[in-house]
């Protein structure tokens, strides 16, 4: 991609664009996610029907994913980014259409495959404004997302105790966030390929660094998978807590980790990455620990706090690391989404399996033990490290010809 430099306030401009993208990209997974109730009445699937449904959503996503780079360099950052997130926010129609279970299976498909390349193409913008401001801004631009998906969530929760047919919904909602993200999109960066710049491969391999990346984001999202998922069943049925209680302490989760993802990078541009992610990974052990050993509900909602507090941060920088790993942002990044999208898809499922076999008590066990892999594995973050942005544009500049965004 070209590299010419810009003004500085066209980039902060680009900043409140791209995290507003975030917003509306979340914003869409909280519509959905309040009305799966709804959806599977109406599609009439049992709860295993549901569940092979929803995995075609990861399916759809790891399969597409890899295709948002030659997107991007066909049509320019700016122009992929607007057609792949309308897609996304037009693709929340499709499964309260579906009548019965496979028509549900691809609607979740095509859902989880415009969910997929629009979060690689936001997340390669959101690298290179961070490249140009020379400090960190991916946990805020995450946080925005959390932001985006708790105020999607409170308007389905809204919508299903009004008893408003989701097709209704999500038809407005689809509309509304379409026309925001296309707005939002007006502002991002623009970047275009040099001539001589060969377009990357429709489907290759991710690069070694993106796996390497790829598995410290793995545990994250592991954990956040299992606490998010989990932690109602574990407060109710292992510390005999009130359903409401138990409710609580997963709002209480998603909101710890949208605050921190907003105030995380003042920590980030003090202590660096590697640092801060080892720090998140020892609150996130003592967290689990805290879960495991406590015995009573206090203790272990205060675990899920530490827990969702540690972890936080970790996905955004792992997206930073791999947008800075290699020449191709959008394949290094796709493949580190991949990978995460693969862990949160197994991991409800594992943590059930596990307890099913032993308890749940030692199903957080084992989350703990990979919220340690984050401080031992915090290292492969160190390559993607921060390089000096390019310089803001000057009259003089303005005046030489160039590459152009």
């Amino acid at each position: 991609m070209s590299d010419v430099a810009l003004a500085p306030t066209e980039v902060r401009r680009a900043r409140v664009a791209v995290a507003a993208v975030f917003a509306v990209h979340g914003a869409v997974t909280g519509s959905f996610a309040t009305r799966v109730p709804w959806i599977q009445d109406h599609a009439s699937v049992s709860a295993g029907q549901l569940g092979v449904a929803l995995a075609f959503t990861a399916f759809g996503a790891a399969c597409a994913m890899p295709l948002a780079g030659r997107i991007t360099h066909r049509f320019g950052s700016r122009g992929a980014l607007r057609g792949l997130l309308a897609l996304w926010t037009l693709s929340l129609m499709l499964p309260a259409l579906a009548p019965n279970l496979v028509a549900l299976c691809l609607a979740m498909f095509a859902y989880g495959a415009t969910a997929g390349m629009s979060d690689v193409a936001m997340n390669a913008l959101g690298v290179e404004v961070e490249h140009r401001l020379d400090r960190s801004i991916m946990s805020g631009l995450h946080g925005m997302w959390s932001a985006g998906a708790l105020a999607g969530s409170a308007g389905g929760t809204l919508a299903a105790h009004l008893g408003v047919d989701a097709r209704l919904h999500h038809v407005c909602a689809s509309v509304a966030l379409t026309l925001l993200g296309l707005l939002a999109c007006q502002w991002v960066l623009d970047l275009r390929p040099t001539a001589d710049e060969e377009p990357p491969p429709r489907f290759t391999l991710p690069p070694r660094s993106a796996l390497l990346i790829g598995a410290v984001g793995f545990c994250a999202v592991f954990a956040e998978g299992a606490s998010l998922d989990w932690s109602a069943v574990y407060l109710r049925d292992e510390l005999g807590s009130s359903a409401g209680l138990a409710a609580a302490c997963t709002t209480g989760f998603m909101l710890t980790m949208a605050v921190a993802r907003l105030v995380g990078d003042a920590v980030v541009n003090r202590l660096g990455a590697v640092r801060t992610v080892r720090a998140g990974g020892v609150l996130a052990a003592l967290g689990g620990v805290l879960i495991v050993v406590s015995g009573n509900a206090a203790a272990a909602i205060a675990g899920f706090g530490l827990m969702g507090l540690g972890i936080a941060v970790v996905v955004p920088l792992c997206f930073a690391a791999a947008g800075r790993s290699g020449p191709n942002p959008s394949q290094a990044i796709a493949g580190v989404a991949t990978i995460t999208y693969t862990s949160g898809l197994i991991a409800p499922g594992l943590i059930g399996g596990v307890a099913q076999a032993t308890s749940l008590m030692v199903s957080f066990g084992v989350v703990t033990v990979l919220t340690v892999g984050l401080v031992v594995c915090a290292g492969v973050l160190r390559g993607g490290e921060r390089t000096k942005a390019a310089p803001a544009v000057t009259p003089r500049d303005a005046a030489v010809p160039g590459p152009r965004t």
